[in-house]
């Protein structure tokens, strides 16, 4: 069931953010195959770019996410505020998007946290891609109704899902950074396994 929701909000993010420019319609991941070992190598230290890229992103989206969240408590900012953050929050998951499309298409070639970074990212993403189209085309109908409970749930959603990813990327880049520290070391100490 938990799959099947993770889905839907993805292909909604998709079929949502179409008419927005956004990058989640890219098309689907190439098919496993055999990868040689400078392939693996190169690839995984691509995701790690990406990740890494994607971590900016995250940071910037969410300064504006915050924003964002901060007026779904106050009605004494106009429409035109609201557009400015939501376009400036939509630029940052859209940037983020493009990554993503990337990492899925070398999916099969990363190392496993990768590739669970690679998933939860991406759910991260949608989410807040869904909240955000949501947003759009709601302020885009009800210009002088951006204090309605609906509207500030799309808000507190864009707020809260862009924490989360910030949240997760930060995680697994740690992951990677603490990984490698404790391979450095065996290293120097000549320990084995």
């Amino acid at each position: 069931m938990r799959t099947i929701l993770k889905r839907m909000i993805v292909a909604l993010a998709a079929v949502a953010l179409l008419g927005t420019g956004s990058v989640f319609a890219s098309p689907p991941a190439p098919s496993p195959r055999v990868a040689e070992a400078d392939d693996l190598a190169y690839l995984s230290g691509r995701a790690s770019v990406l990740l890494a890229e994607i971590k900016k992103e995250a940071a910037e989206l969410k300064l504006h996410a915050d924003t964002l969240g901060s007026f779904a408590g106050s009605a004494q900012y106009s429409w035109q505020s609201h557009a400015h953050y939501l376009n400036r929050v939509k630029d940052h998951i859209n940037a983020v998007g493009k990554r993503t499309a990337e990492l899925q298409q070398i999916r099969y070639a990363v190392l496993p946290w990768q590739q669970q970074a690679i998933t939860e990212v991406t759910s991260h993403a949608a989410k807040v891609a869904a909240s955000t189209q949501a947003a759009i085309v709601y302020l885009n109908e009800n210009k002088g109704r951006h204090f309605v409970p609906e509207y500030r749930d799309h808000l507190t959603a864009i707020a809260d899902s862009s924490m989360d990813l910030k949240d997760t990327v930060d995680k697994f880049l740690d992951y990677e950074k603490t990984q490698q520290k404790f391979q450095q070391l065996q290293n120097e100490l000549e320990l084995g396994g």
